[in-house]
């Protein structure tokens, strides 16, 4: 338990002055009279300035005998090594870092937010030369054979190094499982965070947020799905992970390349693999083809299974679906894709829909103890007499006047493309719009003065558009007609 205290500059009893404040006054009285040392435990180690993921921010990490304690400019943490549950070192993939976790049990918390995992992030090819701050005796002692009083080496290892001796906890590091670029883990995304996936041996880690650790032992059941896109987008599929405490875990994104290299790990470590469709049904069968084809243009039965359940899901009727009353069963572009064969016989096809919606709406109905309501059926005659028919646009008409802020559209709008370039045509409009918001009416006077020349152009050529003048014959013409 840490208690702050706040002493405020105006208090009476504890006066301070520039040299020394009232807080640091009332430290000292607090270890005058309490049995107790000024932090007396000094740092075995000092790490300074480390990204930590989670809990977000920069920490100096300092480690003692007892306890590690993360300073931040914001965050003061004291983890007791009794809390450390499990230390994980996991390098990132063709990226200049690497991970250190380290799990805690109990959490630490920060707010109402707690934190089981602390993802500190290093440089991989950072080096750093330290000295251990440690008795004479407890390194021929306690520490004998395990700590140096002095190391050189990458940062990462020598951090993992002391702090596993200094609290007794292992250090799991990646086991046998390579991706298709020879890294520890694969691309993937959780809760729509963007991470990778570690494959380990006695479980699954993805980092780096939100940290989440799942063991072999926790898992009921694997299974591969076709990625939620769509079945057409092959590129990637997405893994679900069931726990026997029936929570789910889905990660999604996953490349198709990693597909071999995933399914041969979790099926040599005997964790079931369900089919695409339904629990209950071991997927067998797919470990021999993943063993003598290991180019990727191999045939993959599960990947085909995927495809084929994917287009029979698009053909298949929603039998569950019920036509409400206001729905008119689609719109007119819904049949544009059939053949004319279809059309041509007799409107039998169309009948026989129309007779299946009318049951399925009595069944509806009659299971919510509803007469079934009536449906007038409209003759071929009536539907003719309630269409109307579209009023063509005569090419002569004139063209109608255009306003102020259009004439201002089409002097302004290559000046917002060149602006912004690569901006979608919809947003151009919008912006045209908060320009002429902000003009005064000074800066509209022009265009509004081509607006109204414009809209008197319009008037006179709809007036004799609509009131045409007779046409003038000549004399022969006259003639011929007396």
């Amino acid at each position: 338990m840490e208690i702050g205290f706040h002493i405020p500059n105006s208090n009476t009893q504890f006066v301070g002055d520039e040299n020394r404040p009232p807080a640091q006054v009332f430290n000292d009285e607090i270890k005058l009279m309490a049995d107790v040392t000024a932090g007396a435990e000094e740092a075995v180690v000092t790490f300074e300035s480390i990204a930590i993921l989670t809990p977000r921010g920069r920490y100096s990490v300092e480690l003692h005998l007892s306890f590690l304690r993360l300073l931040g400019q914001a965050n003061d943490f004291k983890i007791q090594y009794s809390s450390v549950v499990r230390l994980f070192l996991l390098p990132k993939s063709n990226q200049p870092h690497t991970f250190v976790v380290i799990s805690l049990d109990p959490p630490i918390r920060k707010g109402q937010t707690m934190y089981p995992h602390i993802v500190m992030q290093f440089e991989t090819d950072a080096v750093v030369e330290s000295e251990l701050s440690i008795s004479n005796d407890l390194m021929n002692t306690k520490f004998k054979d395990k700590l140096e009083r002095s190391y050189k080496g990458l940062i990462h290892e020598v951090f993992t190094t002391v702090l596993r001796w200094l609290s007794g906890a292992k250090i799991t590091k990646p086991g046998k499982f390579r991706s298709a670029q020879d890294g520890f883990a694969v691309k993937s995304s959780l809760k729509a965070e963007d991470g990778v996936l570690y494959p380990l041996e006695k479980g699954f880690f993805f980092l780096p947020k939100p940290p989440t650790l799942i063991l072999h032992d926790e898992i009921d059941y694997v299974e591969f799905e076709r990625h939620a896109a769509g079945g057409s987008n092959m590129h990637y599929f997405d893994l679900l992970i069931k726990l026997k405490t029936d929570h789910e875990h889905l990660f999604r994104n996953i490349q198709r390349n990693e597909y071999h290299n995933l399914y041969s790990f979790i099926s040599a470590k005997g964790l079931k693999i369900m089919n695409l469709g339904g629990a209950g049904r071991a997927d067998g069968g797919v470990a021999a083809v993943l063993g003598d084809n290991d180019d990727d243009d191999a045939v993959d039965p599960h990947l085909e299974r995927i495809r084929n359940q994917a287009a029979d899901e698009s053909d298949e009727e929603d039998e569950d679906f019920v036509l409400g009353e206001d729905d008119d069963g689609g719109s007119p572009t819904d049949d544009s894709g059939e053949d004319d064969s279809d059309a041509s016989e007799g409107g039998g096809g169309e009948k026989e829909k129309s007779i299946k919606k009318d049951l399925k709406r009595e069944a509806s109905s009659s299971s919510k103890g509803l007469p079934p309501k009536k449906k007038v059926l409209a003759t071929d005659e009536g539907s003719s007499k309630k269409k109307k028919q579209k009023k063509k646009k005569d090419p002569n008409a004139p063209k109608r006047a255009m306003s102020g802020f259009m004439f201002f559209s089409q002097m302004e709008r290559d000046n917002i493309k060149k602006e912004h370039p690569g901006i979608a045509f919809g947003e151009v409009g919008k912006v045209l719009g908060d320009k002429w918001r902000q003009m005064s009416a000074e800066e509209k006077e022009p265009y509004e003065a081509k607006a109204q020349v414009d809209k008197q152009r319009y008037k006179d050529e709809i007036s004799d558009y609509k009131n045409p003048q007779p046409m003038n014959v000549d004399s022969g013409n006259e003639s011929d007609s007396s």
